[in-house]
């Protein structure tokens, strides 16, 4: 009688053919989370960019709406109050990131946190992708810092993503 199965040799084979396939694949998925966040912060990016010029758009076509000094006080965007500075939305939660709709804060479940900002001119919102290293997956909007100027958009920082 003749015995079936394999020989140790070729299970040999399989498990190192199995493992020289694991280890190319291996780093493709750990890249997928920091390209993810990536994606999130140029995504939040994208919003906030087009929150901001909608909010100025609305501000400067329907000036009692902009309430206040003229460009400044509140502008009523889609049923939410966005406190604005100089005709676009303010460097906090309740200006830039209220209008772009974004969820963001320590217990976001968006996975959005936000530091510094403020309601004056020239302050700066740094807007964070939680995950690896929040600081450094982050960028920051700077409010316009006098009439007539436009806010700042800051670079993306993607090392710590």
């Amino acid at each position: 009688m003749r015995e079936r199965g394999f020989t140790l040799i070729e299970l040999i084979v399989v498990i190192i053919i199995l493992s020289i396939l694991a280890a190319t694949a291996l780093p493709r998925f750990a890249n997928l989370q920091t390209q993810a966040r990536i994606d999130k912060l140029n995504g939040a990016l994208g919003a906030m960019k087009g929150a901001s010029a909608l909010a100025h758009a609305g501000c400067l076509a329907s000036t009692p709406q902009c309430t206040g000094q003229p460009g400044s006080g509140t502008f009523n965007m889609e049923g939410a109050n966005i406190t604005m500075i100089n005709t676009y939305p303010t460097a906090n939660a309740a200006g830039i990131v209220s209008a772009a709709g974004i969820n963001a804060g320590p217990l976001s479940t968006d996975g959005y946190d936000v530091a510094g900002g403020g309601n004056s001119e020239g302050s700066v919102l740094r807007l964070l992708v939680m995950g690896n290293d929040p600081v450094n997956c982050s960028f920051t909007y700077t409010a316009p810092v006098g009439p007539n100027q436009a806010p700042v958009f800051g670079i993306l920082v993607t090392s710590g993503c």
